[in-house]
């Protein structure tokens, strides 16, 4: 009998157990401490829209309907209990913090009764975008070279050379920081209260664009309830979305998947399907390791099935 395997025949056998251990999760996972958690996008949460999600292989969904009552967006949690898919996270989106004084008080209820409806809905964070600025010179995405008073998160330059015509630019960001300081603040207690981390996001609102300051401003808040939710998409034309996780680190709550294809030259883009772009996903993966990161990645957007995302964030959360 033999009682020895032949080259060939140990390489056939090899790669046979390396694809059985692929399927089976366990080669995938094995060199990450970290676990991800899959999620999509929805409105109002019912049977029929959670159960194709379910049915595709998410763990969860984040849903933007934040204005509905507590009544209801419990019995929206019950559903989402029964379905399987848990809601992580409401997305409120941006507020108006840096605008008029009744603007800016206005966006301060909407927040804190969005908070109550995370609540209500089992969510234990809150996408906010504190407010937005923009119509007036600013430099292009590849030219900030951004230096910052990291006391007062005021800027002292935006770019290389001659800062004067970005003055309105610094001015208005300069305005949109306090004004955030201060709503945010105010809404720490309702957010301790209800046990939801106010996720703060800088989507394409040429706030905090860069990852030093972004990282500086969410840390100013020294609380548990104020952390980062990071687009790993929406980051890239800015700096690589590796950089962000590093920057970030232990602030990181929530990420939202998305990916941006850069044009040849790093200048400008267009987004495009996940996996298909700029993101270099197996590196990001590893910088989420490395941050500690367990939790969730909620796809963004895109023009594929609920099946084909499901599988290429598979391959994401893989390291591939």
């Amino acid at each position: 009998m033999k009682n020895h395997l032949t080259r060939r025949e140990f390489l056939a056998t090899s790669a046979a157990v390396g694809a059985g251990l692929a399927t089976s999760g366990l080669l995938a996972q094995e060199s990450f401490k970290t676990r991800l958690r899959k999620a999509v996008i929805v409105g109002r949460p019912t049977e029929a829209n959670l159960k194709p999600i379910k049915e595709a292989g998410f763990d969860g969904v984040e849903v933007t309907d934040w204005k509905l009552a507590a009544k209801d967006a419990a019995a929206c949690r019950e559903t989402a209990q029964k379905v399987g898919v848990p809601i992580h996270c409401v997305l409120f989106g941006w507020a108006q913090f840096n605008k008029d004084k009744d603007a800016a008080a206005k966006s301060i209820a909407e927040v804190e009764a969005s908070i109550a409806a995370a609540q209500a809905y089992g969510a234990d964070a809150l996408l906010l975008v504190p407010c937005r600025i923009g119509e007036m010179p600013m430099p292009e995405a590849w030219e900030f070279q951004i230096e910052f008073d990291e006391k007062t998160g005021h800027l002292k330059r935006v770019a290389a050379g001659d800062n004067d015509k970005y003055k309105a630019y610094m001015e208005a960001h300069d305005q949109a920081v306090d004004s955030s300081i201060e709503a945010v603040k105010k809404l720490i207690p309702a957010a301790q209260k209800a046990k939801v981390v106010i996720a703060l996001e800088n989507v394409w609102n040429n706030l905090w664009v860069k990852p030093a300051f972004f990282q500086s401003f969410v840390a100013s808040f020294q609380s548990e309830w104020v952390k980062a939710y990071l687009d790993l998409g929406n980051c890239v034309k800015y700096s690589p979305t590796e950089d962000w996780v590093k920057a970030l680190g232990s602030l990181l709550v929530r990420c939202h998947v998305k990916d941006f294809k850069l044009n040849e030259n790093g200048h400008g883009g267009k987004f495009v399907d996940i996996r298909d772009g700029s993101v270099n996903w197996p590196v990001v993966r590893k910088a989420l390791d490395d941050a500690a990161y367990s939790g969730w990645m909620t796809i963004e957007g895109g023009k594929l099935s609920l099946a084909e995302h499901s599988k290429r964030l598979d391959l994401i959360i893989a390291g591939k």
